[in-house]
């Protein structure tokens, strides 16, 4: 299982790398539900994630985040211990803190240039990440580190750019032309082929005979025994043929002896 996993997450990453640009250290930005989840887990993040992505990373976080999970007291305790372990991101909100939600967002803007990974076991921030190019989202299934394979959105941009990366755009396309006629090139242009028509046969369908009807007979009507007119003979029966029996001779002797002695 752990090298399926393994598996999945390096193909999952070789997509973003080629496509998207991400280089190792990975930046992963973490928020507080992701650190609750390994709280109650008793994952070491500082330890689990470098393994899982099978190089260095760098685990960030905000002042916001750090914020708003000090704001539920003593329930989060715990995991404001191990979101303030991690390095502080500078998010442009000090001072005016936004909800963590709001933040992480905005740290990933449009297009994340930034190649950030999103750390969270928020479904919503999922969701909405998962809707911005290029944005990988980490989450928490029970102990194990799980990554999310792309998104649509960022399949369908992939796919677009190499489309555009590979096209030969007008300025090209002009340069190609002139140099064409510099060296004095000219484009074979193919006649168009005209498809003569040919006489096809006739349709074999059509050419085959029509099956005659058979005429239906009326069933005859029964004829009394009585009444039966003189130039209607009646339907005779077939025989039935007698089974004979071969008598050995031997029987047939002594049948005769018999007989002889009646007689006698």
């Amino acid at each position: 299982m752990k090298i399926a996993r393994y598996k999945k997450v390096h193909r999952y990453m070789n997509f973003f790398r080629n496509s998207y640009g991400f280089r190792l250290p990975y930046q992963i930005l973490i928020d507080g539900t992701f650190c609750v989840a390994a709280k109650k887990g008793k994952v070491n993040i500082a330890e689990q994630l470098p393994k899982y992505f099978g190089g260095p990373v760098k685990i960030l976080t905000t002042q916001c985040v750090i914020l708003e999970t000090e704001n539920f007291g003593k329930q989060l305790f715990s995991a404001l211990v191990i979101v303030k372990q991690f390095k502080h991101h500078r998010c442009g909100h000090e001072g005016k803190p936004i909800p963590a939600f709001e933040c992480l967002m905005s740290m990933l803007g449009a297009k994340n240039e930034n190649r950030y990974i999103i750390a969270t076991q928020d479904f919503i921030l999922q969701k909405a990440a998962s809707h911005i190019p290029g944005v990988p989202v980490l989450y928490l299934h029970e102990q194990t580190p799980t990554l999310k394979p792309p998104s649509e959105t960022s399949t369908r941009m992939a796919n677009l750019s190499g489309r555009e990366r590979f096209a030969v755009n007008e300025v090209q396309r002009e340069a190609l032309l002139a140099n064409k006629k510099r060296l004095g090139i000219e484009e074979e242009v193919q006649p168009e082929r005209k498809h003569r028509k040919r006489f096809k046969g006739p349709n074999p369908l059509s050419c085959k005979k029509k099956k005659k009807k058979q005429q239906q007979q009326p069933p005859p009507q029964p004829i009394s025994s009585g009444s039966m007119p003189n130039n209607v003979e009646p339907e005779l029966k077939p025989k039935r043929k007698r089974k004979r029996t071969k008598i050995p001779q031997h029987i047939k002797e002594h049948f005769r002896e018999m007989l002889n002695n009646k007689d006698k």
